[in-house]
This record gives structure tokens, sequence and C-alpha cells, in this order.
């Protein structure tokens, strides 16, 4: 999701092109009023992925939003007035085929439900979310995404296993309000990481307090520790310990800060001692396993050459570009 006021649109669409750089394939934008809905038409002539309007309360936004040529909307029928209201904002989805995500947030669960359970617990957002489904099957609209988030991951979790095995409607995960990067990170990754484990999910997303690019490549980096994509540069590094010579912390840095523009998959190891280095190394598809004032390389499991540790990272990035040009 971007993080720009939607109504500027030249900030939006330049916020828009770093997360489709990043990687992002689905990207939706605050529709906080008439102004921000009737800018999305030139939002979406200027970018090359699925736009998705977020709609609260006012349906008479989702409305000019479907105008404006949206792929999809977020939005709640509960929350935005009458049957009639639900009706139209339905019936114009439908005939523009653009899916409305149901979104339940423990933060705005409805009274009557936090009043019956007491809090937003997992049962509270499953039948939230199977009450706003409902809504919109009796308009006969079935062009349904569901997420049910909270900022508790287990909570979470719960809840989407609960969600699963009593509607086939596609799921998007994502554990809400999740903190600053690296606990938000960290939270992201065990309830995102379990669940896709189980074969829940569709979409996802990362919700961190920080620039929303961090939020595409912590996604990915969850997606590539699950088998599920492989995108860009994997770092497989030592962690250092008494018997490491090599100081290989700026080492590991300034590598992957200079192949960060690679969008290829490729696998880079930087070991710093005798025990695992070499074996860790020899399985990467290139690395460098580093002893005292010297490193050796490899590439694709066979050592090339011996170097100087003053020469590690020139030769570790000249040769993984080397194989990443020739992918």
């Amino acid at each position: 999701m971007t993080k720009t006021d939607t109504r500027d649109v030249p900030a939006t669409v330049a916020q828009i092109h770093l997360l489709q750089q990043a990687g992002c394939e689905i990207v939706r934008v605050a529709v906080p009023d008439r102004i921000a809905a009737e800018k999305l038409g030139e939002i979406k002539k200027e970018i090359s992925i699925p736009l998705v309007a977020d709609i609260h309360f006012d349906y008479r936004l989702a409305l000019i939003a479907l105008e404006q040529g949206v792929d999809g909307l977020r939005l709640n029928p509960g929350n935005i007035g009458s049957r009639e209201r639900v009706s139209r904002v339905a019936r114009a989805a439908y005939e523009r085929k653009a899916p409305i995500r149901i979104g339940v947030n423990s933060g705005s669960l409805e009274k009557k439900l936090l009043k019956k359970y007491g809090h937003p617990s997992p049962e509270a957002l499953v039948e939230s979310a199977l009450y706003h489904v409902r809504l919109l099957e009796d308009q006969g609209f079935d062009l349904i995404k569901i997420s049910l988030k909270a900022s508790d991951p287990l909570s979470t979790i719960s809840a989407y296993q609960k969600i699963s095995s009593l509607t086939d409607y596609p799921l998007h995960i994502g554990i809400t309000e999740a903190g600053p990067p690296f606990s938000g990170g960290i939270k992201s990754a065990v309830g995102l990481g379990i669940l896709l484990y189980q074969g829940i999910g569709d979409t996802i997303r990362v919700s961190l307090t920080a620039d929303p690019v961090l939020e595409v490549k912590a996604a990915y980096h969850i997606l590539r520790a699950l088998g599920l994509r492989r995108r860009g540069v994997e770092i497989i590094s030592c962690p250092l310990c008494g018997r490491s010579e090599t100081n290989l912390t700026p080492v590991v840095r300034e590598v992957e800060e200079r192949l960060s523009a690679w969008l290829q998959p490729i696998q880079v190891a930087i070991m710093g001692c005798s025990v695992n280095g070499p074996g860790e190394a020899r399985e990467a598809d290139v690395g460098i396993a580093a002893g005292k004032g010297m490193a050796l390389l490899f590439r694709k499991g066979e050592v090339v050459r011996q170097v100087r540790e003053e020469e590690m990272v020139a030769v570790l990035v000249a040769e993984a570009e080397l194989i990443l040009k020739n992918q």
C-alpha cells in the first residue's frame, strides 16, 4: 500500500514505480475523499500493475473509483450504509469484473461483536468477515477476497485457519500494524510464514512503519525462505565467532548493497571459518570462504582461485555479476 497522499498524483505514481521495481504486483491506495477518488484515473494511466482503491464508509467513493478504472476495491459492505448502496457498488464492480476485498481488522471490529466476544478474538474476526461476505452474496456478487488481520500473529493465524475451513474465497494475508522494521518484520515472518507453509494465503502484504519498498522486500524474503518465490540476491553469510579471522560484517553489507539492483535470483555465500565455510560456499552459485588475509573464491561448487582479503568484495561482486549476466 502506498503511503503518499493519493491526491498528490506525481508523488503517488513515483512511489508506485519504486514499489514495482522492488517486485510489488498489486498496489493499494487510500481514498479518503472525492478528490482522491477522482485522481485514480490519472494514477492508473501511469502504472502497469493492478490498482486497488481502499474505501471506507462512503459508497460514492467506491463508485467514482470504479468509474476511474481501478482494478479492485478494498471495502467492507457493512459500513457503507443501506442495502441499496451495497447493491449499487456490487453492480458497478461486477460490471467491471473488479473484485472486492473484505478487509476485517482487529482494530475496527463491529461493536456488537466486541460486546459478544469481549475482545477482537479470531472467532469475532471470522464472524465479521462472513457477515460482510453474505451482504455481497445477497447481491449476487462473488468476486470476493477476504482478509482478517490482527497485530498479534497467533490471533491472525487462528483466524485465517478458521476462515480457510469455511470458505474457498481467496485470502489476502498479513499482520496489521506489525510495527517498526525489525520487530514488525519478525512478527510478519512468523505469522505469514506459518500460514503460507500450511497452504493458506493467495496474496500478502507486510505492514511496517517504514518505507513501503521495505515491505515488499520483506515479503519476498518470506516467500523465498519458503521456496515460493526466488528474486534477487540471497546472501548466505557467516554469523562470525571466535574462529573468525576476518571481519565479514562490512563485506556482507557492501556485497548486498552492490548487488541489490539485480532482480535475477542468485545465491551468494560469504563465510568466515574452516568449519562450515567451504561447504556452504560450495553449495551457493558463488561464494568466498575467508581466512586470515585471504579467501577462496568458489563458483558453482568449484574453487576458482585464491584472492587477497582486500580484493574479496570486488572479486565476489564481479563474479556474481558475470553469472547474472549469463543467466
